[in-house]
This record gives structure tokens, C-alpha cells and sequence, in this order.
């Protein structure tokens, strides 16, 4: 006996596994990164906004792979994620007390890599909420 229905399971296989790999893929990794960078924006250092304001993220589709990236454009953000920390708490300027302390408020030395290290439990759900079948 010929079975019903095999080339409508395949049609629909075909079409659930397009989606995976395409645009459901690409929103896991979209909001995976609006997750850690939200987390990593809150341990940024705020002096002039210029840092926190260069932040972006990019998500691209080269073959089969989706790639996600997030990063500052400022010049400096390298230096400023990878500094020691050592200054924490200390007056940036002993003269002008206005400008505040090193690290103040709840900024933190390595702060994309914490922001996105503190939420992997969020961006785990989110990734198996997208990629369900």
C-alpha cells in the first residue's frame, strides 16, 4: 500500500528547514546581540557618551553560516574594554570634582565580554526559542 501525503511532507521539511537557516537564525543572533550589548551598556564607561553612543552590532550571511558581531566604532574602546581597572574609584580630576570617579558608577573593565558572559542564560533561551521547529 503507496503512502499518502510524501511529497507534501517533503515540500513542508524543505520549507521548515529554509526558515531555520535563514531568517529564523538570522533574528536568534539579532537578538542575542541586543541582549548582551544591553547588558554590556550598562557596565560602559560614561564620560562623554561618545563611547556607549559608538556602540553596533552586525549580523551577516556568508554561505551557509550566520555571524553575528558587536563592537564600539570609538577609537579608544579597545583600550578602554581591556584597562586593568586599577583606577576604580579614584577622581578623574582632583581639581574638578565634576568630572567624577574612574569607573563610576557601575562601569566595569571588560565590559562587552561581561555583558554577554552575565546573560548566557538569556541568549541560550532565545536561541532555542527561534530555532524551534
Amino acid at each position: 500500500m503507496p503512502a499518502k501525503g510524501v511529497s507534501k511532507v517533503r515540500r513542508n521539511i524543505g520549507r521548515i528547514l529554509e526558515g531555520i537557516s535563514g531568517p529564523q537564525a538570522e533574528r536568534a543572533v539579532t537578538e542575542a546581540l541586543i541582549i548582551g550589548g544591553g547588558m554590556a551598556a550598562t557596565m560602559t564607561p560614561i564620560d562623554t557618551s561618545l563611547l556607549i553612543n559608538s556602540q553596533f552590532r552586525e549580523v551577516k550571511k556568508t554561505g551557509t553560516k550566520i555571524k553575528g558581531r558587536m563592537g564600539y566604532t570609538a577609537a579608544y574602546a579597545a583600550a578602554v574594554h581591556d584597562a586593568k581597572g586599577t583606577l576604580d574609584g579614584q577622581p578623574r580630576d582632583p581639581n574638578d570634582g565634576s568630572r567624577g570617579n574612574f569607573w563610576d558608577p557601575d562601569a566595569e573593565p571588560e565590559f562587552l565580554t561581561k555583558g554577554f558572559e552575565m546573560t548566557k542564560d538569556d541568549i541560550d533561551r532565545v536561541v532555542l526559542r527561534n530555532m524551534k521547529v
